[in-house]
């Protein structure tokens, strides 16, 4: 069966909501039916949206804090001072972007975005992104009596290439990682450290469909992936590692000496 991937066009929401139910206008406006072993792929912004996670940039008061951040990076002092106030650790940054980790997500500017919200508005990433992806593939078990998996996407920079690529936030219900160690390559060599980061590779996929503009559509329906669908909890700690442990971090952090 060949994989297909399936945008969804959906209301423009701006109050908070229940996305639950938008998933279910949604799927009937555009007379789609979701099925077993389907894939729902689902933007944070549009879960960030559902949960009013977005500030008042006119109404932020700068901290000593967000004032040497935004002094240091070249920041707007009110986004300097939402970064801080999102962020677990910032690693360091240039003029206008900071590198930061919070809730072992690591992104430019704590995931904070001006795309898609109003003037002098900002969208933050959601909260609790691995509840709210379970709480929805089990209603969707409850209300269709069928198995999906859940994927919560971001598009995201990729260290030295151009152009934004999809990463997936949170999932629920299906296996993020294939382990393809001690598997042979083609010259019949065991494999010692390949791990397939399948979530991430079906949220790019569906992020590519899905639009990063205006198209509203911040669903998707991923078909056929083969991937496989589990009923245990999926924790955060599966899908990423600690920044001491990334060859990125780890090698810009400490250069050779030459």
């Amino acid at each position: 069966m060949q994989l297909t991937v399936l945008p969804l066009l959906a209301e423009r929401k701006q109050e908070p909501f229940d996305v639950f139910e938008a998933l279910l206008e949604t799927l009937e406006k555009n007379n789609v039916k979701l099925q077993d072993d389907d894939i729902l792929v689902i933007s944070t912004k549009y879960i960030s949206n559902s949960q009013g996670r977005i500030v008042d940039l006119s109404k932020i008061r700068t901290s000593e804090k967000g004032l040497e951040v935004s002094k240091k990076y070249r920041l707007k002092s009110e986004i300097a001072e939402i970064i801080v106030r999102e962020s677990d650790k910032i690693f360091g940054g240039i003029g206008g972007f900071v590198i930061t980790s919070a809730n072992n997500i690591m992104a430019p500017n704590a995931g904070i975005d001006k795309s898609n919200a109003k003037k002098d508005k900002a969208i933050l990433y959601p909260q609790n992104p691995y509840l709210i992806s379970e709480q929805i593939r089990r209603k969707v078990f409850l209300k269709m009596l069928i198995h999906v998996g859940v994927i919560l996407v971001d598009s995201r920079l990729m260290p030295a290439r151009i152009g934004t690529s999809g990463v997936a936030v949170a999932c629920a219900g299906i296996e993020p990682v294939l382990d393809m160690r001690a598997k042979k390559d083609l010259d019949d060599n065991p494999l010692k450290v390949t791990f397939q980061a399948v979530v991430d590779n079906i949220a790019t996929i569906a992020n590519y469909k899905m639009g990063e503009g205006g198209e509203s559509k911040p669903f998707a329906i991923v078909r056929n992936s083969e991937a496989k669908l589990t009923d245990r909890k999926i924790s955060s700690s599966e899908m990423t590692i600690s920044p001491d442990q990334c060859v990125y971090v780890r090698g810009l952090s400490n250069p050779p000496a030459y």
